[in-house]
C-alpha cells in the first residue's frame, strides 16, 4: 500500500483528531522554569504533560492505525521520516494544544459545570475499567490520570466553542454548491523537449473524443472509461477544489451538458455535468465551510496565545518513547468512551 504523509494526516483527522482541535507541530520555546522530572514530557505555562498522559493519546492512535492498516508500516521511510515519527509528532501537537487550551480557559473564564464533572468521572471509570492489567501497567495510569485527561479534553471543547461562538454560520447555496461531473482527461507531457508537439497530439486526440461524445446516442461514461487517462472518471466537488479552468467550466454547465475542450496545466479535459446541484453534498459542504471559519477564528486567538506562553520540553524522555509491540496492548477506546458519555 502506498502511503504519503498527506494520506496519514487525512487518516489522523478521521480517527484520533481532537474534535476540532487538530494542532500539530509543537515547538516549545524551552524557557527555563525549573527542571522537568523524568516523567514530565513538556510544560506549557504551568500546565504539565506527563508520560502516562501522552501514552494514552499515543497508544490510542497507534492501535487505531494498526486496526486499519496493520502493524508492518511503522519503520518504513516516507520522504525521510518514518510513520512512527510522524505519528508521534502529530499526537504531541494534539495533546499540547489541549493542554494549552486549559490555560486559555482561565482567560475566557470557562469551567465545567457539575453535570460535566460527573460525566468526566463516569468516562474515566468506564475507560479505566476497560483496560486490562498489561495496559494499565504499560500506560502507567490510574483513574485519576484518566479523569484529568477527560476533564482537559472537555474543557478544551468548551473553550473552542466560546472562542468561535460569534462566527457567521450563514452559508449560501451558491457558496457551498457541490456538483458532479464525469471527466475525460488526455494528458500531454510537459517534461519532453518538444512540449508543443506533445500538446498538439493530445489536443487532436481530445478533439476526436469530443466529436465522439457529442455524437448521436453517445454514452459519455463508456467513452470516458475507454479514453480517459485517469482511473477516476466521476468527481463531486465544490468551489476552490479544482484547477481554476476546470472549476469555471464545470460550474457553468447545466445538467447533462458537455463542455468544450479545457486546457489544464498538464491535460486537455472534457466534462459532462451529471448534476449541477447536489443537495446532500451541498448541505454537507455548508457544515464544512462553517467549521473552516471557526477554525480560522480559533487559530487567530490560539496562535497569538501560544507565541507568548513559556514552555519546556524533555528531549531525553521524548526520545525514549516508542510504540509497543505487545499484543496484549490493544485498547483504542479513549475517545470512543468520551463520545459515548458526553453525547448521550
Amino acid at each position: 500500500m502506498r502511503i504519503t504523509k498527506k494520506i496519514v494526516a487525512a487518516f489522523m483527522c478521521g480517527t484520533v483528531a481532537v474534535s476540532s482541535l487538530t494542532g500539530c507541530g509543537f515547538h516549545p520555546s524551552r524557557v527555563l522554569m525549573g527542571r522537568l522530572s523524568k516523567t514530565e514530557v513538556f510544560r506549557i505555562g504551568d500546565n504539565i504533560c506527563t508520560r502516562p498522559e501522552l501514552m494514552v493519546y499515543l497508544t490510542t492512535a497507534q492501535k487505531q492505525y494498526e486496526n486499519i492498516l496493520g502493524v508492518d508500516m511503522w519503520d518504513r521511510d516516507f520522504g525521510g521520516v518514518t510513520l512512527e515519527s510522524y505519528l508521534k509528532e502529530t499526537i504531541l501537537g494534539q495533546i499540547a494544544q489541549v493542554k494549552s487550551m486549559t490555560l486559555l480557559a482561565e482567560e475566557y473564564k470557562v469551567t465545567l459545570n457539575s453535570e460535566e464533572e460527573n460525566k468526566v468521572n463516569e468516562a474515566a471509570k468506564k475507560y479505566y475499567d476497560s483496560l486490562n492489567k498489561a495496559e494499565k501497567s504499560y500506560l502507567g495510569v490510574d483513574q485519576e490520570v484518566i479523569a484529568t485527561l477527560y476533564r482537559e479534553y472537555a474543557l478544551s471543547n468548551k473553550v473552542y466553542d466560546e472562542i468561535t461562538k460569534n462566527v457567521d454560520t450563514e452559508v449560501s447555496d451558491d457558496e457551498a454548491r457541490k456538483i458532479t461531473v464525469q471527466m475525460i482527461s488526455i494528458h500531454y507531457d510537459t517534461a519532453t523537449d518538444n512540449v508543443k508537439k506533445s500538446k498538439k497530439e493530445s489536443h487532436q486526440k481530445a478533439k476526436e473524443v469530443l466529436t465522439q461524445v457529442r455524437g448521436e446516442n453517445a454514452d459519455f461514461g463508456s467513452v470516458a472509461e475507454q479514453k480517459s487517462e485517469e482511473e477516476t472518471i466521476e468527481y463531486t466537488f465544490g468551489k476552490g477544489e479544482q484547477e481554476e479552468a476546470v472549476e469555471i467550466a464545470a460550474f457553468n454547465l447545466d445538467t447533462n451538458e458537455i463542455s468544450d475542450i479545457i486546457e489544464t496545466k498538464d491535460a486537455y479535459v472534457i466534462m459532462k455535468c451529471i448534476s449541477n446541484f447536489d443537495r446532500e453534498q451541498t448541505d454537507a459542504n455548508k457544515a464544512e465551510i462553517v467549521e473552516k471559519r471557526k477554525k480560522e477564528a480559533f487559530d487567530t486567538v490560539y496562535d497569538e496565545f501560544i507565541k507568548k506562553a513559556p514552555s519546556q520540553f524533555n528531549d531525553e524522555l521524548w526520545e525514549e518513547i516508542s510504540f509497543t509491540e505487545d499484543e496484549n496492548i490493544e485498547n483504542m477506546s479513549f475517545f470512543e468512551v468520551y463520545n459515548e458519555v458526553f453525547e448521550k
